[in-house]
C-alpha cells in the first residue's frame, strides 16, 4: 500500500514525498534494501521482479523514475528500458552486477540516464535518485523559459529551448544526461573541464568515485556527435573542440 512519509515536525520528509519510483530487481534482499531506503526518503515505491511485470507496472503506475537491473527473468533490463521509454520518457538508473563498460554503454544507448555497479551504498543510490529527478525538473523549467537563439559550434547545433541537438543539420537523439553534459562542455568550448567538475555540474555529485560514470557518458556522447568533437586531456578531463575561427 502506498504511503506518504513525514518528518519529525509533521511536514513532508523530502521533495520526493509525492514521487513514484519503480524498482525492478529479482533479488529480494536488494529490493527490500532499496525500497526501505527510498521510502525513508519519502518516495512512493513499487517493485517488479521480471521484465514483463516491469513493463506492465510502468504502464499502469506511471512512475517518475525507474531503478532497473540489467539481468532479469523474462527479458532483460535493456529491453524493459526500450519498451518503457517507448511508452513515455522517464529517467532510468540502471543497475549492473558486472563492471562491464559494454553493458553500461548499451544501457545508456537505450535510454538509461545513469548506472551503478553492484555492490553500492544505499546512500549513494538515494543521492543519484534525487539528482535524476532534479534534472527532470530543471529540464521542464528550461523548456518554459527558453534561452535566446541556438548555439552553433561549426556543424554542431544545440537548441536549448527544445533540448535538441543537430550535427550537419541531422537530429541526434541524446538522453537528458547526455544533453546536459554536452551543454556543460559547450558553455566553455575548448576549455578543459575535469571529471570532478563535470560530475558536480551535471550530476550534482561531488564524490570522485563517480568519475567512471562521466567517462562512460562521454563515450556514449562521442558515438552520437562524433569522437573528434570531444578531446580527452589525460589525467585531467575533457574539452569540446570547436572550429578554428
Amino acid at each position: 500500500m502506498e504511503q506518504t512519509h513525514t518528518s519529525h515536525n509533521g511536514t513532508a520528509a523530502t521533495p520526493g514525498a509525492q514521487r513514484r519510483v519503480l524498482v525492478v530487481e529479482d533479488d529480494a534482499t536488494i529490493v527490500d534494501a532499496i525500497s526501505a531506503r527510498l521510502r525513508a526518503e519519502g518516495f512512493l515505491v513499487q517493485t517488479a521482479g521480471d521484465g514483463p511485470a516491469a513493463v506492465d507496472t510502468a504502464e499502469a503506475w506511471q512512475p517518475d523514475l525507474l531503478i532497473l537491473d540489467i539481468m532479469l527473468p523474462g527479458f532483460d533490463g535493456l529491453e524493459v528500458c526500450r519498451r518503457v521509454q517507448a511508452q513515455r520518457p522517464v529517467p532510468v538508473l540502471m543497475l549492473t552486477a558486472r563492471d562491464d563498460e559494454t553493458d553500461m554503454l548499451v544501457g545508456l544507448g537505450v535510454g538509461a540516464d545513469d548506472y551503478m555497479t553492484k555492490p553500492f551504498s544505499m546512500r549513494e543510490l538515494a543521492a543519484r535518485v534525487h539528482v535524476l529527478l532534479r534534472r527532470v525538473e530543471r529540464a521542464a523549467l528550461a523548456a518554459t523559459t527558453p534561452r535566446s537563439g541556438i548555439l552553433r559550434l561549426g556543424e554542431l547545433e544545440i537548441d536549448h529551448a527544445q533540448r535538441r541537438v543537430r550535427v550537419r543539420s541531422e537530429d541526434v537523439h541524446l538522453t537528458p544526461t547526455e544533453f546536459d553534459l554536452l551543454v556543460c562542455l559547450a558553455n566553455t568550448p575548448r576549455a578543459v573541464l575535469s571529471r570532478e567538475q563535470l560530475l558536480a555540474e551535471v550530476w550534482d555529485w561531488a564524490d570522485a568515485s563517480g568519475t567512471r560514470t562521466v567517462d562512460s557518458h562521454i563515450k556514449a556522447l562521442r558515438r552520437k556527435i562524433g569522437a573528434e568533437r570531444i578531446r580527452t586531456v589525460h589525467g585531467v578531463g575533457y574539452a569540446l573542440e570547436t572550429p578554428t575561427p
